[in-house]
């Protein structure tokens, strides 16, 4: 390689005299040829002999047409390369390029022609042309160091990148020009020297070597550039040297760059359907990536789940914000706090418009920014310089702004971190759409669950309870399962606990008509084993109704199991029934935790096999527990197992109920279930023997009378005279009623509670009585009606022999509210 006179250390161009294989021949004043070298009778096969003192003119295809045969009379201006053709002494033409070299001789003034063969000058000239691009036109810098690792040469590509004189670059290490760059790959030595000298020990080649720094003609910008090197050597393959081939690929590694935050982006953004974690993950995707802070708003409506709407602009809060310092120094507002940005600022306007605002270098004196000291004051001290804001949208609708800064980053926003971000914003902005929606979703879903279960377990006169709801579906936070505490006649109490089949609304819709279809046999006091029969037929009912809605459908399964028990704190016994459920567990203060042997009917919905039940002796200071199969199922599928660690968690039934719950979640539903998980716990209050009477009474009418003496002398031994006429009232009413359209026997039962008397009289009919309004000329017919005006409520209540009639007054000072009479139809 050879330096030009512009300067050392820089590609210059051939010298075509020097470089090709010239013919000379000497041509006299007057065109006559003089000297013919042997390169001339090589090239054109005239020997010396033939072709002196011929004349020029003769030797040319144009003869003296051609352009070289007037060169000797008139020699061009300067010396140029012509195209002619000479005649072969064969008679053939050979194309020849020559040119002129003016001699003074004796005889007068001469010329020396070199001659050469056109296609060999072609060549040269494309070689030529090759040196000169690489050297001045060619956008890749080549730099040639020595053997000693050091600047020899560069081209006009690789003096660009160094300002100056490019002579005080010469003798200088590639780490002295680049002092701060690095080597953005991990299998190559960490500085570009140690590779060169790798390079020219082993002559091995290496190509695409991306290197990051800032080159001393623009150290304002961090650049990439692509490093091709290879050993340059002699003739006999000794090393001289290494040249390095650059290529600055700064735009398209940021272009590479932006497409793999896309494709991470996509990934990352939206993993979950919680709105507050989607607007994290953009942030996380954006800081320090794109920005040095980013704070993402969005409107209310949005975060509450509502669609947007034109009155939302101004009302936005903080979702989150993000920071390279974990101080948050850029800051104003925290989030889940409104955002007040004043009208005619960035955000206001891209809220308003669905248009990003670009400004790449902020005025700290903009209107919008006089109108807010705080947002001011804050950005001048931290020295926000940049500033991005994007608008969210989605569906043509704009749900908040992502505001971006840069105060740590030198370099200022440009329109290709707009397009980037602008990106991002969208696809966040479709995935903050899903999220709200779900919002919306998952807040109907909680109603409607909400509406089904309990909304407080109150305290009954019978039990003392707790319970939990674990559903499985935690996305949705709904399911099939339920529990329920049913208030009975003469202070029983039912207890239910029922599974549907599935999970999410459908299962949590059809709880919802079995709980209710409970709640309404419960209150006509059917017993636990009926109860069921008739939840049976519904359940049947349903699943038809689903399969002709869903013919092809999982949403037309229907099916439940339930377990059902009514628990009566006199006789300290429970009756349950159960279709297809776990049986309940009973703690026993001074024994092991047992499981009743309860009749095990079929699932609700399979119909065709009657449901029987079984009475269970209560002691006082056992605890009862009613569970889904969610609470003990394993995931081995050992029920038995499951059902040991539920006696292992009752072991100690002396607990609050509330610790008790809580070492049963934690022992059984640790984590989240695989299935829905619904318990109750109960721990029964027996009313105390000297709270109750009960006497039997002969079948004859004198026998009102002595129910009513009976009854004031109880009442006196209670300390409830003032009771006794109402008291007496109610019970000869319904002791006459016995009388006169019942069966023998007839007993009547005196219970007092904490806050009423229940007055309950049982027969062996089965015929209940109805409550009418009588006539004037009618003798009877008054009897349940004054029943009604005097007790808080009343009611019938089959038995396996008969029936009850009871009825309860509240007590003396205790607040009761207002009683209307309701006709018991189905009483």
């Amino acid at each position: 390689m050879t330096a030009p006179s512009g300067g050392p250390g820089a590609y210059g161009p051939g010298d075509p005299q020097k470089e090709l294989s010239t013919a000379s021949v000497g041509v006299d004043g007057h065109g006559v040829v003089t000297a013919w070298s042997a390169k001339a009778e090589e090239l054109l096969g005239h020997p010396a002999r033939d072709a002196l003192g011929v004349r020029l003119s003769t030797l040319l295809t144009d003869g003296e047409n051609s352009p070289v045969a007037a060169w000797p009379t008139r020699p061009p201006e300067r010396t140029r390369w012509q195209e002619t053709s000479f005649r072969h002494r064969s008679g053939e033409p050979v194309p020849i390029v020559a040119t002129a070299v003016p001699q003074e001789t004796r005889a007068g003034p001469a010329l020396l022609l070199l001659l050469t063969d056109a296609e060999s000058f072609a060549t040269w000239q494309i070689q030529q042309a090759v040196a000169r691009g690489v050297t001045s036109q060619s956008p890749v810098a080549i730099t040639v160091y020595d053997r000693d690792l050091r600047v020899a040469c560069a081209n006009s590509a690789a003096q660009r990148e160094l300002p100056g004189p490019f002579a005080q670059y010469l003798g200088r290490s590639e780490d002295e020009l680049f002092p701060d760059s690095e080597v953005l790959s991990l299998k190559h030595p960490a500085t570009v020297t140690e590779l060169m000298r790798r390079v020219l020990a082993t002559g091995t080649t290496v190509v695409g070597l991306h290197y990051r720094g800032r080159p001393p003609a623009d150290p304002e910008r961090e650049h990439v550039w692509s490093l091709s090197y290879y050993r340059l050597e002699d003739d006999e393959g000794r090393p001289l040297g290494v040249c390095e081939e650059s290529v600055d690929v700064t735009d398209l590694h940021h272009a590479q760059q932006r497409l793999a935050l896309l494709n991470e982006a996509s990934v990352l953004i939206g993993s979950t359907l919680d709105l507050d974690r989607t607007v994290q993950e953009l942030a996380e995707v954006l800081v320090p990536r794109v920005a040095d802070f980013v704070a993402v708003d969005l409107l209310g409506d949005v975060l509450e789940g509502r669609e947007p709407s034109a009155r939302s602009v101004g009302d936005m809060c903080r979702a989150v914000h993000r920071s390279v310092h974990e101080d948050l120094p850029e800051a104003v507002v925290a989030p889940g706090r409104p955002v007040g940005y004043p009208e005619g600022s960035p955000q206001y306007h891209c809220l308003a418009t669905g248009r990003p605002v670009l400004n790449a270098v902020l005025d700290l004196s903009s209107p919008w920014l006089l109108d807010d000291p705080i947002r001011r004051t804050r950005f001048g001290a931290v020295g926000v310089h940049s500033h991005l804001v994007v608008p969210l949208r989605a569906r043509g609708i704009t749900m908040g702004v992502a505001t971006l800064f840069r105060w740590h980053t030198q370099e200022a926003f440009s329109t290709d971190d707009l397009l980037l971000v602008e990106e991002l914003a969208a696809r966040a902005a479709v995935c903050v759409d899903n999220a709200r929606r779900y919002t919306r979703e998952h807040q109907a879903a909680l109603t409607l669950q909400r509406s089904l279960l309990p909304q407080e377990l109150h305290t009954h006169t019978a039990v003392e309870v707790a319970y939990r709801y674990l559903p499985a579906d935690a996305e949705a936070g709904v399911g099939g399962d339920w529990f329920d505490v049913l208030p009975l006649a003469c202070a029983r109490v039912g207890l239910v606990v029922g599974d549907v089949i599935g999970h999410g609304i459908h299962a949590a819709a059809t709880m919802g008509r079995l709980r209710t279809a409970v709640h309404t046999l419960a209150d006509i006091d059917m017993p636990p084993a009926e109860l069921l029969s008739r939840l049976d037929d519904l359940v049947q009912r349903l699943a038809e109704e689903a399969d002709a809605a869903h013919p092809t459908g999982v949403e037309g399964v229907v099916g439940a199991t339930c377990l059902y028990g009514v628990y009566d704190p006199v006789t300290r016994r429970a009756t349950f029934a159960r279709a297809g459920h776990p049986p309940p567990a009973l703690a026993h203060p001074d024994r092991a935790v047992t499981f009743p042997d309860i009749p095990a009917g079929p699932p609700l919905g399979v119909g065709g096999v009657p449901f029987e039940s079984a009475e269970v002796e209560v002691p006082e200071g056992c605890v009862l527990a009613l569970y889904t199969d969610g609470l003990f199922a394993a995931p081995d599928g050992d029920a038995d197992a499951g059902l040991e660690r539920i006696a292992f968690a009752l072991a100690y039934p002396d607990q609050a109920l509330e610790e008790i719950c809580d070492t049963l979640e934690r022992s059984m539903a640790p984590g989240h279930p695989q299935d829905d998980v619904a318990f109750l716990v109960a721990r029964p209050r027996p009313i105390d023997t000297d709270h109750v009477a009960t006497f039997d009474l002969p079948f004859e009418p004198a026998s009102a009378g002595q129910a009513r003496r009976k009854t004031g002398d109880v009442l006196a031994h209670w300390g409830l005279d003032d009771l006794s006429v109402a008291a007496e009232l109610v019970v000869s009413e319904l002791v006459t009623n016995a009388i006169r359209h019942a069966r023998p026997p007839v007993a009547l039962r005196l219970i007092r509670t904490g806050d009423r008397l229940i007055c309950a009289v049982s027969d062996h009919s089965g015929t209940s009585p109805h409550m009418r309004r009588a006539l004037l000329g009618d003798e009877g017919g008054r009897g349940l009606f004054l029943v009604a005006q005097f007790a808080r409520q009343w009611g019938t209540r089959t038995t396996g022999k008969g029936k009850v009639i009871w009825a309860e007054l509240p007590l003396p000072h205790v607040p009761v509210s207002p009683h209307v009479p309701v006709s018991p139809v189905g009483v």
